[in-house]
């Protein structure tokens, strides 16, 4: 028998298939991201961690994908990290706390990397690109996001991160505040605030997951919509992470990075 010699921090072997196991393989995504893996020629599916399951070492696996829930995401990638497993990450949760705390260990764990991806679909990581754009020419903006009702949290990552994208924009466009003279809403109508932008959360059955960003200015409203319509549209983007992840060693907030699309 002749062993399979590979060089992790690359993730070329002779096989030249990268070993991905997968966290949550139980789950809707979990699932979707099994079947994308088993039928890519350059990757080999060698894990599907169920809920309850013991991680080990993940079946001998190089990159692990993690699509789990907020409370247990950080534990499930610090196992990765001290194992020298790279991590793609889908889990939402992932605040300034938590991504400080990656971030010390990963100091520790040279040439591992970890990709915190709010979201996989192309065309949502575009409308993210395409809202930080447009962020410096109106006045007025605000989020909605759409999911169905078995979502965890509120908003999504995928909302919180466009608000702050935009947040960005507008500061360093030395723009103010937006434009709100709300002064009484004791129900929560004009919704949370990230960084300074209305953020608003739809739970409707039937939905997966989609979301709006308006912007407006004196006469007209410039809209900005993504939908995927199905689980499979994350599915590129998950792929695109486990081939790029031991290229970009330390913490990766953002598919964009990736893709070469960050700071366009």
């Amino acid at each position: 028998m002749t062993a399979t010699v590979c060089r992790v921090a690359t993730l070329t072997c002779v096989s030249d298939r990268i070993r991905v196991a997968v966290i949550g393989a139980s789950g809707r995504m979990g699932s979707e991201a099994c079947t994308a893996v088993d039928a890519a020629e350059d990757l080999e599916l060698v894990a599907r961690v169920g809920h309850g399951n013991d991680l080990g070492d993940l079946g001998g696996a190089q990159v692990a994908v993690e699509l789990t829930v907020p409370d247990a995401s950080p534990g499930h990638v610090r196992h990765c990290v001290e194992r020298g497993i790279h991590a793609v990450v889908g889990t939402t949760g992932w605040d300034d706390s938590r991504l400080g705390a990656l971030e010390r260990q990963l100091g520790q764990a040279p040439g591992v990397g970890v990709l915190i991806a709010p979201n996989f679909a192309i065309g949502a990581i575009l409308m993210m690109q395409f809202a930080q754009q447009a962020a410096r020419f109106y006045e007025s903006v605000e989020v909605i996001e759409l999911h169905h009702p078995n979502k965890l949290d509120a908003p999504s990552g995928t909302a919180a991160r466009t608000a702050r994208l935009i947040a960005g924009a507008r500061a360093r466009a030395g723009l103010g505040e937006v434009p709100d003279a709300t002064t009484h809403d004791p129900d929560g109508a004009r919704g949370a605030r990230v960084d300074g932008i209305p953020v608003h959360a739809v739970r409707l059955r039937g939905l997966v997951a989609h979301q709006e960003v308006l912007f407006g200015g004196v006469g007209e409203m410039l809209t900005l919509r993504h939908d995927s319509f199905d689980r499979a549209s994350f599915m590129p983007g998950v792929l695109a992470g486990v081939r790029g992840v031991a290229d970009h060693p330390g913490l990766t907030v953002g598919l964009e990075h990736y893709l070469g699309l960050a700071g366009q």
